[in-house]
């Protein structure tokens, strides 16, 4: 399983995309012959820059991006050095717009003109959270007027929602999702239920914000039902999380239906750090969408805002098309590596389940490239910090880069407390691992018990 996932490739090959501003999702896929798919030495040269001391397992945090992109990327930044100028006036904007015009195509989006690109999810929360502020000082929201947002959103969009929202007066209401989760309807619950709080007592719910696939823990939502759900409930607007997605997960912008929708591509999409999208969906109101940072170009829409924010490296905008190129060796593309990489963090999630007698974090039909494995509780996982100091531990003694994640105990029934799961975790799968890289991870784990670790003996010093 491990190897053969290795061979892959994809069927829109990025020569033959349309880069014509009318909208073509049915493009003619110019397939290589089959000799032509990747191989496994191919792809250990494209990530030989990787530290060969690591079982990096946690491509969910930084992304990863092949030798032939950071080439591409390369030539990208010296064109700007040889003649800056000519290359501002003459190559940025149009290369960033064939950019912009491959991801309107991936994310089946009506119009280019929806696309942004930016540097990461957390500046287009900014972006939209912007407006969200503003509507609040100019009194057309009123203080007390509501934000929904789950739980477990990102950290830095939290911070985001208190810095924008809360202190322009409005009230944020949190999804409170279970975990471990067992199913879908148990998100659509819990939705409900806070939408419901938001509109008591004539209060109205002005934006929810969506997480597509969950950072900590790691869960795929029901997005396009969570969405129908706020248009049947009168929510004004949506605003989908989703930077784990392109890469991850199918993404079509017209079923999902939310009014902005980001996500990065250098997590999942193998682009170099940074890059994101994001969509924006048309609409005969007067945009009020700006980028935080204000520049000449301030005032010319959102997309063209973003392609402009000062002199600084905008390569990572502009490698996209070579991107492609390299998904393109892999069979069945961009749907086959990911098919591949859910089907593989899957089984080795279940393989490390099964050596250290837990089990995984939600159904394997919500895990992405990404999975919840439960660790052994007689390791004594009582608080957040002793979840990074064991990351630490694992790293610095294994080579094992993993993140972890603290549960807190709730009582059982007849579970004692000291039998309960409290830590799990989050193992990524992407196309240069391999069965080694979980292997390493769970003799670690099954050495540490051996030998009576426990959590507690990382504070000794």
């Amino acid at each position: 399983m491990m190897d053969s996932h290795h061979q892959d490739d994809q069927q829109q090959n990025g020569d033959s995309i349309n880069h014509s501003d009318n909208n073509n999702n049915n493009h003619a896929a110019k397939k290589p012959k089959l000799s032509q798919w990747i191989t496994e030495s191919e792809i250990r040269e494209e990530f030989s820059h990787h530290d060969p001391r690591s079982a990096r397992i946690n491509n969910g945090s930084f992304g990863s991006c092949p030798r032939s992109v950071l080439s591409a990327q390369t030539d990208w930044r010296l064109r700007f050095l040889r003649q800056p100028d000519d290359f501002y006036f003459n190559h940025l904007q149009r290369g960033i717009l064939q950019s912009r015009k491959l991801i309107r195509d991936l994310i089946n989006a009506d119009d280019v003109e929806e696309v942004s690109i930016v540097d990461n999810a957390t500046t287009a929360t900014a972006i939209v959270l912007q407006q969200i502020g503003w509507a609040y000082t100019e009194g057309r929201f009123q203080k007390g007027d509501s934000t929904v947002m789950l739980h477990y959103a990102y950290g830095a969009v939290k911070k985001s929602i208190q810095a924008y929202v809360s202190r322009a007066g409005g009230q944020v209401i949190e999804v409170h999702l279970p975990f471990p989760v067992k199913s879908n309807e148990e998100i659509v619950v819990e939705f409900r239920k806070a939408l419901e709080k938001g509109k008591s007592n004539g209060g109205k719910v002005r934006l929810a914000v969506i997480d597509h696939i969950t950072s900590m823990p790691s869960v795929i939502i029901p997005v396009k039902e969570l969405v129908k759900i706020c248009r049947e409930e009168g929510v004004d607007q949506v605003f989908v999380d989703a930077a784990h997605a392109i890469g991850n997960v199918h993404l079509d912008m017209k079923e999902i239906g939310a009014d902005f929708y980001t996500s990065n591509l250098h997590k999942w999409f193998f682009c170099p750090p940074s890059i994101a999208f994001l969509y924006c969906r048309k609409s005969p109101l007067p945009s009020d969408l700006h980028h935080p940072v204000v520049s000449h170009e301030y005032g010319n829409g959102l997309a063209v805002e973003s392609a402009w924010i000062g002199t600084r490296d905008y390569s990572s905008q502009l490698v996209v098309p070579s991107v492609l190129e390299f998904i393109n060796r892999f069979e069945g593309g961009i749907e086959g590596i990911m098919k591949r990489n859910h089907k593989a963090v899957v089984e080795m999630g279940e393989m490390l389940a099964k050596a250290w007698g837990t089990h995984l974090g939600s159904p394997s039909s919500m895990c992405p490239s990404m999975a919840m494995v439960g660790l052994p509780p007689c390791l004594g996982i009582s608080r957040e910090t002793d979840c990074a100091r064991l990351r630490i531990h694992l790293r610095d003694n294994f080579g094992i880069e993993v993140p972890i994640y603290f549960k807190e105990p709730i009582d059982e029934g007849n579970i004692k407390r000291e039998a309960c799961i409290t830590g799990y975790a989050r193992i990524s799968h992407q196309v240069y691992n391999t069965l080694d890289d979980y292997g390493r991870f769970r003799d670690a784990i099954n050495q540490l018990v051996k030998d009576g670790f426990t959590c507690k003996m990382l504070y000794s010093n």
